[in-house]
């Protein structure tokens, strides 16, 4: 949001086709440090990729709305604005979509791969489930309920790995879009 008064002074300065592409590289930036989330992430982890995030979607949004917008005679700007929102809101649910697929798929896949090694033959599984069999003893079926408490931890880290391919993805998507905003045409004054 502080972002856009900047933006707007460089627009005057610099070819927007340029503030879109290094603020999709900011964004792609920003998101490809969240490639390497954990589960233990904190405030201070998060904050610097999500500022690179913001100031990236400011750069890149401001002279979007401009080029699609501002160019049109004024009697024009009332039907291509409802259209530019409609594209750009069915952009965004095809985006979700497809993300959340991408969430569930490898996610699927980082669990299969995680049972794969969580096995009788792994000495650090075996050992956590002693543990936790211990730890749960007297309250009822303490070996199954161990087991499920270990499952849930796979299950968890598999959910946080996902969402670390998804962050990677997006990171070379928007790496993508930096390279193509650059062949369009000069905006006209």
């Amino acid at each position: 949001f502080l972002t856009a008064p900047i933006v707007g002074r460089l627009m005057v300065k610099y070819d927007m086709r340029y503030l879109i592409a290094f603020g999709l590289v900011l964004f792609a930036l920003g998101t490809y440090q969240m490639t390497w989330i954990t589960k233990d992430y904190d405030f201070f982890e998060l904050l610097v990729p999500q500022i690179l995030r913001g100031v990236g979607m400011m750069m890149a949004m401001v002279p979007i709305n401009t080029i699609a917008l501002g160019t049109l005679a004024p009697e024009r700007v009332k039907n291509a604005s409802g259209l530019f929102n409609l594209t750009r809101n069915l952009g965004g649910a095809v985006g979700l979509a497809v993300i959340n697929q991408v969430l569930n798929q490898r996610t699927d896949l980082h669990i299969s791969r995680l049972h794969d090694n969580v096995t009788w033959g792994n000495a650090t599984a075996v050992e956590t489930l002693k543990m936790f069999t211990e730890r749960m003893q007297g309250m009822g079926d303490a070996a199954l309920m161990a087991l499920k408490q270990l499952s849930q931890i796979v299950h968890r880290q598999a959910v946080v790995m996902s969402y670390g391919d998804t962050f990677f993805m997006l990171a070379v998507f928007y790496l993508g879009l930096s390279v193509l905003v650059l062949t369009l045409k000069k905006p006209s004054a």
